[in-house]
Protein backbone atom coordinates (compact mmCIF):
# COMPACT_ATOMS: atom_id res chain seq x y z
CA UNK A 1 0.00 0.00 0.00
CA UNK A 2 1.13 3.54 -0.69
CA UNK A 3 2.49 5.55 2.21
CA UNK A 4 1.39 9.03 3.23
CA UNK A 5 3.39 11.61 5.15
CA UNK A 6 1.67 13.19 8.13
CA UNK A 7 3.21 16.44 9.28
CA UNK A 8 6.74 17.64 8.76
CA UNK A 9 8.52 15.59 11.41
CA UNK A 10 8.90 12.36 9.42
CA UNK A 11 5.76 10.37 10.29
CA UNK A 12 5.09 8.01 7.37
CA UNK A 13 2.13 5.61 7.51
CA UNK A 14 0.01 3.49 5.21
CA UNK A 15 -2.65 5.40 3.26
CA UNK A 16 -5.31 3.51 5.23
CA UNK A 17 -4.84 2.77 8.92
CA UNK A 18 -6.76 0.69 11.44
CA UNK A 19 -8.93 2.13 14.22
CA UNK A 20 -9.15 -0.30 17.13
CA UNK A 21 -11.93 1.23 19.25
CA UNK A 22 -14.45 -1.41 18.24
CA UNK A 23 -12.23 -4.21 19.48
CA UNK A 24 -12.92 -3.08 23.04
CA UNK A 25 -15.97 -0.84 23.27
CA UNK A 26 -18.84 0.89 21.53
CA UNK A 27 -20.22 -1.51 18.96
CA UNK A 28 -21.66 -4.44 20.87
CA UNK A 29 -20.06 -7.70 22.04
CA UNK A 30 -16.44 -8.31 21.11
CA UNK A 31 -14.39 -11.42 20.38
CA UNK A 32 -10.69 -11.02 21.16
CA UNK A 33 -9.60 -13.85 18.86
CA UNK A 34 -11.49 -12.41 15.91
CA UNK A 35 -10.21 -8.92 16.69
CA UNK A 36 -6.58 -10.07 16.76
CA UNK A 37 -7.14 -11.90 13.48
CA UNK A 38 -8.57 -8.71 11.98
CA UNK A 39 -5.65 -6.59 13.16
CA UNK A 40 -3.10 -9.03 11.78
CA UNK A 41 -5.03 -9.36 8.53
CA UNK A 42 -4.87 -5.58 8.15
CA UNK A 43 -1.10 -5.69 8.47
CA UNK A 44 -0.84 -8.57 6.00
CA UNK A 45 -2.66 -6.36 3.50
CA UNK A 46 -0.28 -3.42 3.96
CA UNK A 47 -1.71 -1.45 6.88
CA UNK A 48 1.09 -0.10 9.06
CA UNK A 49 -0.72 2.41 11.30
CA UNK A 50 -2.86 1.27 14.23
CA UNK A 51 -4.84 3.55 16.53
CA UNK A 52 -6.17 2.99 20.04
CA UNK A 53 -6.74 4.95 23.28
CA UNK A 54 -6.80 4.56 27.03
CA UNK A 55 -10.56 5.17 26.91
CA UNK A 56 -11.17 2.10 24.75
CA UNK A 57 -11.89 -0.26 27.62
CA UNK A 58 -9.59 1.63 30.02
CA UNK A 59 -6.51 -0.30 29.01
CA UNK A 60 -8.26 -3.37 27.58
CA UNK A 61 -8.06 -2.08 24.01
CA UNK A 62 -4.41 -1.09 24.34
CA UNK A 63 -3.50 -4.48 25.78
CA UNK A 64 -5.30 -6.30 22.96
CA UNK A 65 -3.67 -4.18 20.25
CA UNK A 66 -0.25 -4.60 21.82
CA UNK A 67 -0.74 -8.35 21.93
CA UNK A 68 -1.83 -8.47 18.29
CA UNK A 69 1.08 -6.35 17.07
CA UNK A 70 3.84 -7.76 19.30
CA UNK A 71 5.30 -10.05 16.60
CA UNK A 72 5.49 -7.17 14.10
CA UNK A 73 6.09 -4.20 16.40
CA UNK A 74 9.04 -2.91 14.40
CA UNK A 75 6.96 -2.83 11.19
CA UNK A 76 4.11 -0.61 12.41
CA UNK A 77 3.28 2.69 14.04
CA UNK A 78 1.03 2.70 17.11
CA UNK A 79 -1.00 5.68 18.23
CA UNK A 80 -2.81 6.10 21.54
CA UNK A 81 -4.56 8.88 23.44
CA UNK A 82 -5.08 10.30 26.93
CA UNK A 83 -7.45 12.89 28.31
CA UNK A 84 -10.56 11.34 29.86
CA UNK A 85 -11.64 10.06 33.25
CA UNK A 86 -13.74 6.87 33.55
CA UNK A 87 -16.80 9.14 33.82
CA UNK A 88 -15.82 10.60 30.41
CA UNK A 89 -14.96 14.01 31.80
CA UNK A 90 -11.87 15.69 30.30
CA UNK A 91 -8.70 15.50 32.38
CA UNK A 92 -5.37 16.68 31.02
CA UNK A 93 -3.86 17.73 34.31
CA UNK A 94 -0.08 17.10 34.08
CA UNK A 95 -0.05 14.39 36.74
CA UNK A 96 -2.92 12.56 35.08
CA UNK A 97 -1.25 12.77 31.66
CA UNK A 98 1.95 11.23 33.02
CA UNK A 99 0.03 8.46 34.78
CA UNK A 100 -1.96 7.55 31.68
CA UNK A 101 0.98 7.61 29.28
CA UNK A 102 3.06 5.42 31.59
CA UNK A 103 0.14 3.00 31.83
CA UNK A 104 -0.29 3.02 28.05
CA UNK A 105 3.33 2.04 27.53
CA UNK A 106 2.80 -0.92 29.87
CA UNK A 107 -0.57 -1.89 28.40
CA UNK A 108 0.78 -1.87 24.86
CA UNK A 109 3.94 -3.69 25.94
CA UNK A 110 6.18 -1.21 24.09
CA UNK A 111 9.14 0.98 24.96
CA UNK A 112 7.80 3.89 22.92
CA UNK A 113 4.52 5.18 21.47
CA UNK A 114 4.73 6.37 17.88
CA UNK A 115 1.94 8.96 18.06
CA UNK A 116 0.57 10.38 21.30
CA UNK A 117 -2.67 12.38 21.16
CA UNK A 118 -4.52 14.53 23.62
CA UNK A 119 -7.89 12.84 23.12
CA UNK A 120 -10.09 15.83 23.90
CA UNK A 121 -9.58 19.48 24.82
CA UNK A 122 -9.59 20.13 28.56
CA UNK A 123 -10.83 23.67 29.26
CA UNK A 124 -9.22 23.54 32.71
CA UNK A 125 -5.67 23.13 31.36
CA UNK A 126 -4.07 25.42 28.74
CA UNK A 127 -3.09 23.40 25.70
CA UNK A 128 0.42 24.85 25.96
CA UNK A 129 0.82 23.13 29.34
CA UNK A 130 -0.54 19.85 28.01
CA UNK A 131 1.84 19.83 25.05
CA UNK A 132 4.70 20.70 27.38
CA UNK A 133 4.08 17.45 29.29
CA UNK A 134 3.72 15.48 26.05
CA UNK A 135 7.03 16.91 24.84
CA UNK A 136 8.75 15.50 27.93
CA UNK A 137 8.05 12.02 26.56
CA UNK A 138 9.46 12.95 23.17
CA UNK A 139 12.62 14.19 24.84
CA UNK A 140 12.83 10.97 26.85
CA UNK A 141 12.53 8.84 23.70
CA UNK A 142 9.21 7.33 24.81
CA UNK A 143 7.06 9.12 22.18
CA UNK A 144 7.97 9.89 18.58
CA UNK A 145 5.26 12.27 17.35
CA UNK A 146 2.56 14.42 18.91
CA UNK A 147 -1.06 14.90 17.88
CA UNK A 148 -4.32 16.48 18.98
CA UNK A 149 -7.86 15.15 18.71
CA UNK A 150 -11.33 16.65 19.21
CA UNK A 151 -10.06 20.18 19.69
CA UNK A 152 -10.25 23.56 17.92
CA UNK A 153 -8.21 25.19 15.14
CA UNK A 154 -6.97 27.78 17.65
CA UNK A 155 -5.72 25.05 19.99
CA UNK A 156 -3.89 23.42 17.10
CA UNK A 157 -2.08 26.67 16.40
CA UNK A 158 -1.25 27.28 20.08
CA UNK A 159 -0.01 23.73 20.59
CA UNK A 160 2.16 23.79 17.48
CA UNK A 161 3.89 26.93 18.79
CA UNK A 162 5.10 24.93 21.83
CA UNK A 163 6.14 21.71 20.06
CA UNK A 164 5.60 20.54 16.49
CA UNK A 165 2.26 18.79 16.06
CA UNK A 166 2.41 16.13 13.36
CA UNK A 167 -1.23 15.16 13.09
CA UNK A 168 -4.78 16.10 14.00
CA UNK A 169 -7.35 13.36 14.44
CA UNK A 170 -11.07 13.96 14.35
CA UNK A 171 -14.23 12.60 12.76
CA UNK A 172 -14.50 12.96 9.01
CA UNK A 173 -16.64 11.19 6.43
CA UNK A 174 -19.09 11.87 3.63
CA UNK A 175 -21.66 12.21 6.43
CA UNK A 176 -19.53 14.34 8.80
CA UNK A 177 -17.88 17.37 7.19
CA UNK A 178 -17.20 19.63 10.20
CA UNK A 179 -13.49 18.80 10.17
CA UNK A 180 -13.02 20.71 6.93
CA UNK A 181 -12.92 23.87 9.07
CA UNK A 182 -9.46 22.73 10.25
CA UNK A 183 -7.96 22.47 6.77
CA UNK A 184 -6.69 26.07 6.47
CA UNK A 185 -4.61 25.89 9.65
CA UNK A 186 -3.43 22.35 8.91
CA UNK A 187 -2.31 23.38 5.44
CA UNK A 188 -0.59 26.48 6.79
CA UNK A 189 1.33 24.61 9.51
CA UNK A 190 1.98 21.42 7.56
CA UNK A 191 0.02 19.12 9.87
CA UNK A 192 -1.44 15.82 8.68
CA UNK A 193 -4.95 14.55 9.30
CA UNK A 194 -6.25 11.20 10.55
CA UNK A 195 -9.97 10.63 9.95
CA UNK A 196 -11.78 8.53 12.49
CA UNK A 197 -15.24 7.06 11.84
CA UNK A 198 -14.68 7.25 8.06
CA UNK A 199 -17.75 5.08 7.57
CA UNK A 200 -19.95 7.37 9.69
CA UNK A 201 -19.99 4.95 12.63
CA UNK A 202 -21.41 2.27 10.37
CA UNK A 203 -24.00 4.25 8.43
CA UNK A 204 -21.75 4.03 5.36
CA UNK A 205 -20.71 0.43 5.96
CA UNK A 206 -23.32 -1.06 3.64
CA UNK A 207 -25.00 -2.81 6.57
CA UNK A 208 -26.82 0.00 8.36
CA UNK A 209 -29.86 -0.96 10.44
CA UNK A 210 -32.42 1.05 12.43
CA UNK A 211 -31.47 2.12 15.94
CA UNK A 212 -33.73 -0.58 17.42
CA UNK A 213 -31.43 -3.26 15.99
CA UNK A 214 -28.55 -2.21 18.26
CA UNK A 215 -28.02 -2.89 21.96
CA UNK A 216 -28.54 -0.28 24.65
CA UNK A 217 -24.79 0.20 25.12
CA UNK A 218 -24.17 0.79 21.41
CA UNK A 219 -22.97 4.33 20.60
CA UNK A 220 -25.41 4.53 17.71
CA UNK A 221 -28.28 4.83 20.16
CA UNK A 222 -27.23 8.44 20.69
CA UNK A 223 -26.23 9.55 17.17
CA UNK A 224 -28.69 11.82 15.33
CA UNK A 225 -28.23 10.05 11.98
CA UNK A 226 -30.15 7.13 13.50
CA UNK A 227 -32.90 9.24 15.08
CA UNK A 228 -36.33 8.19 13.74
CA UNK A 229 -36.92 11.60 12.16
CA UNK A 230 -33.60 11.42 10.24
CA UNK A 231 -33.09 7.74 9.52
CA UNK A 232 -35.13 7.35 6.32
CA UNK A 233 -33.59 10.44 4.69
CA UNK A 234 -30.11 9.15 5.47
CA UNK A 235 -30.93 5.72 4.09
CA UNK A 236 -31.96 7.42 0.84
CA UNK A 237 -28.54 9.14 0.71
CA UNK A 238 -26.92 5.76 1.30
CA UNK A 239 -28.98 4.17 -1.49
CA UNK A 240 -27.79 6.78 -3.99
CA UNK A 241 -24.18 6.45 -2.88
CA UNK A 242 -24.43 2.66 -3.11
CA UNK A 243 -25.65 2.97 -6.69
CA UNK A 244 -22.69 5.19 -7.54
CA UNK A 245 -20.29 2.77 -5.84
CA UNK A 246 -21.70 -0.13 -7.83
CA UNK A 247 -21.05 1.78 -11.05
CA UNK A 248 -17.39 1.90 -9.98
CA UNK A 249 -17.29 -1.80 -9.13
CA UNK A 250 -16.97 -0.88 -5.45
CA UNK A 251 -18.88 -1.24 -2.23
CA UNK A 252 -20.36 1.72 -0.37
CA UNK A 253 -17.63 1.43 2.28
CA UNK A 254 -14.91 1.43 -0.36
CA UNK A 255 -16.40 4.47 -2.07
CA UNK A 256 -16.55 6.28 1.28
CA UNK A 257 -12.92 5.57 2.11
CA UNK A 258 -11.76 6.43 -1.42
CA UNK A 259 -13.61 9.76 -1.10
CA UNK A 260 -11.56 10.62 1.98
CA UNK A 261 -8.29 9.68 0.30
CA UNK A 262 -9.19 12.00 -2.58
CA UNK A 263 -9.72 15.07 -0.37
CA UNK A 264 -6.06 15.72 0.51
CA UNK A 265 -2.76 13.91 0.08
CA UNK A 266 -2.12 13.93 3.83
CA UNK A 267 -5.40 12.41 5.03
CA UNK A 268 -5.34 8.88 6.44
CA UNK A 269 -8.68 7.24 7.30
CA UNK A 270 -8.70 4.63 10.06
CA UNK A 271 -11.68 2.33 9.53
CA UNK A 272 -12.03 -0.34 12.18
CA UNK A 273 -13.60 -3.76 11.82
CA UNK A 274 -13.38 -6.90 13.89
CA UNK A 275 -14.12 -8.98 10.81
CA UNK A 276 -11.03 -9.97 8.77
CA UNK A 277 -13.06 -10.14 5.55
CA UNK A 278 -14.44 -6.65 6.09
CA UNK A 279 -10.91 -5.42 6.83
CA UNK A 280 -9.81 -6.74 3.43
CA UNK A 281 -12.70 -4.94 1.73
CA UNK A 282 -11.83 -1.67 3.48
CA UNK A 283 -8.16 -1.88 2.55
CA UNK A 284 -9.06 -2.47 -1.11
CA UNK A 285 -10.41 1.09 -1.19
CA UNK A 286 -6.81 2.28 -1.56
CA UNK A 287 -6.91 1.06 -5.16
CA UNK A 288 -10.06 2.96 -6.13
CA UNK A 289 -9.56 6.18 -8.07
CA UNK A 290 -12.45 8.65 -8.09
CA UNK A 291 -12.73 11.05 -11.02
CA UNK A 292 -13.75 14.66 -10.56
CA UNK A 293 -17.21 13.72 -11.83
CA UNK A 294 -17.51 11.07 -9.10
CA UNK A 295 -16.54 13.55 -6.41
CA UNK A 296 -19.03 16.08 -7.77
CA UNK A 297 -21.78 13.45 -7.76
CA UNK A 298 -21.05 12.57 -4.12
CA UNK A 299 -21.30 16.22 -3.16
CA UNK A 300 -24.57 16.46 -5.07
CA UNK A 301 -25.99 13.45 -3.21
CA UNK A 302 -24.80 14.58 0.23
CA UNK A 303 -24.03 18.31 -0.02
CA UNK A 304 -24.12 18.83 3.73
CA UNK A 305 -23.24 15.34 4.90
CA UNK A 306 -25.71 13.14 6.72
CA UNK A 307 -29.06 14.47 7.89
CA UNK A 308 -28.78 15.14 11.63
CA UNK A 309 -31.86 17.27 12.26
CA UNK A 310 -32.19 20.99 12.63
Amino acid sequence: MDQRILGQQGLAVSAIGYGAMGTAVGYGPTDDTESIDAIRRAHDLGVTHFDTAEMYGWGVGEHLLGQALAPIRDQVTIATKFGFTPSYAPNSQPGHVREVVDNSLRNLGVDHIDVLYQHVHDPAVPVEDVVGVMAEYVQAGKVNYLGLSNTTPDNVRRAHAVHPISVLQTEYSIFARQSEAFFPVLNELGIGFVAYSPLARGFLSGAVQPRTAYGESDFRQHIPWWAPENYDANVEIVNQLTELAASKGATLAQLSIAWLLAQKDDIVPIPGSRNPKRVAQNVAAADIVLADADLAKINEIAPHGGIAGR
